[in-house]
């Protein structure tokens, strides 16, 4: 039998950790992360993966002993249900935040089981403080973080981000419940046995509606924390506890993990980023026709060669592309979620642009993933004039971070088709709100109820 260390550490960090442990940087990240899902979540609830999997919560995971919202519906399940359907909302949309050593995504399922947790104990007639609220958020997606890190470092396949956050959701229900240390230590053992351990580069190869499977990641925390207060075993987790573990915790407490998150600018997968962020730097130092490009060339890493996607026919496979991204930005001038839906994916125009990338890999590139993500891009013009772009980083990452501006006017166009103007506002001022001493959650979370 391998040897396990114990976790008083870590149980303690989960459930000891206040707000006032909290640096202010941690604290500001953390209110961004609240700012960006949620709007990420209102603008979720117009694809068909949220109408669906909306149903499918409220008909088959109805409210039990606790009722919990389900985001921007108005409408009921259980904490489970209410985790699963928030937490697919959120992935529809791939404009969440992420964390590159993870190659994934905490926030698509800490937000929707905090959501699912807060949302039953203010429905049960418990209120929570807008500051436990935040510190809460915080500790979930540093045990998620941390948990990713070490379970790529340990596991041989590349899984989705629900085999990994789903440890996250299990801290915030152990805080939430009120869970013992040992209980705590049980909820996150069962929540890394039972996490989606599903093939990630599947859903890159054949974009579904399964995306990240961090839905399934926040239901299967949510679920071990409720069952860890029940009395179910499930410890020890082998992320947290076998020796090869043991460099992923030392510094948990005196170094965040959180602090090295990223802000998509563009509603794709982020491997595509660094390709885009290349077209927008040549779009602003040239005037660019797109009707006068005979050839665009992008050099990247392989794992973004795999996204491909010249000529996507759903909305799922349009996030995982990087052509068709590319095209629609160069022939409209933006990247929104309403380049990537509806009518905007019969374009003739971005269609005949898209069809004229080429994407290769490079060696160079392929060496510094997953730690850095960089691309180039060659335009060649009818003309035969060529115009090329340096090697490109990614905006947003905790060295080029976007600004507060940036992240709430993404924050607007992302909540634009769902909200109107004074419920967005109301949304921003309730999130922000969250550190004010004396403050409540309640009023984040009756925004949260609106139906979309």
């Amino acid at each position: 039998m391998p040897a396990v260390q114990p976790l008083p550490d870590i149980a303690g960090f989960v459930l000891d950790t206040d707000y006032g442990d909290l640096p202010d940087p941690v604290i500001r990240t953390a209110l961004r992360c609240c700012l960006d899902t949620a709007g990420v979540a209102a603008a979720g609830r117009k694809t068909d993966l949220s109408r669906i999997v909306v149903e499918h919560a409220a008909d088959f995971l109805a409210p039990g002993r606790d009722t919990s919202d389900i985001l921007f519906t108005g409408r009921t399940a259980s904490p489970m249900g209410a985790a699963l359907a928030g937490g697919m909302t959120i992935d529809s949309v791939d404009a969440h935040d992420g964390h590159s050593l993870t190659k994934g995504h905490a926030g698509a399922a800490v937000f929707p089981a905090l959501h699912a947790f807060a949302s039953a104990a203010q429905n049960g007639g418990r209120t929570l403080s807008g500051r436990a609220f935040l510190a809460t958020l915080a500790v979930g997606y540093e045990i998620a973080l941390r948990s990713g890190i070490c379970l790529h470092a340990t596991a041989g396949d590349y899984h989705t981000s629900g085999a990994w956050n789903a440890l996250g959701c299990a801290a915030v229900g152990a805080r939430c419940l009120g869970l013992t240390a040992v209980q705590t230590r049980h909820a996150l053992g069962i929540a890394e046995y039972h996490g989606p351990r599903s093939q990630m580069m599947r859903c890159i190869d054949h974009p579904t509606m399964l995306k990240d499977g961090s839905g399934w990641g926040a239901m299967c925390g949510v679920s071990a924390a409720l069952l860890a207060g029940s009395g179910f075993s499930g410890a020890p987790a082998v992320t947290l506890e076998y020796p090869e573990a043991r460099p992923f915790w030392e510094d948990l407490g005196t170094r965040w993990e959180l602090l090295n998150q990223y802000f998509k600018p563009y509603p794709v997968c982020r491997w595509a980023q660094p390709a885009i962020a290349a077209v927008a730097d040549l779009m602003q130092r040239h005037t660019i026709d797109h009707a006068a490009i005979s050839e665009v060339e992008v050099t990247t890493f392989h794992e973004a060669l795999r996204l491909a996607g010249h000529a996507p026919r759903t909305t799922e496979e349009a996030q995982y592309a990087i052509a068709f991204p590319i095209a629609a930005f160069i022939v409209t001038g933006s990247l929104g979620v309403e380049q990537l839906v509806g009518d905007a994916l019969q374009d003739t125009d971005i269609l005949a642009l898209s069809h004229k990338i080429g994407i290769r890999e490079s060696v160079r590139y392929n060496e510094r993933f997953p730690a850095e993500r960089w691309a180039d891009v060659r335009v060649r013009l009818a003309s035969g004039d060529v115009i090329e772009s340096a090697p490109t980083l990614p905006p947003g990452d905790s060295e080029r971070p976007l600004t507060d501006h940036e992240i709430l006017r993404k924050f607007e166009r992302l909540c634009a088709p769902a909200l109107d103007a004074r419920t967005t506002r109301r949304l921003h001022d309730a999130v922000m709100n969250l550190s004010d001493d004396g403050r409540s959650a309640k009023g984040l979370l009756e925004v949260l109820r609106t139906p979309v």
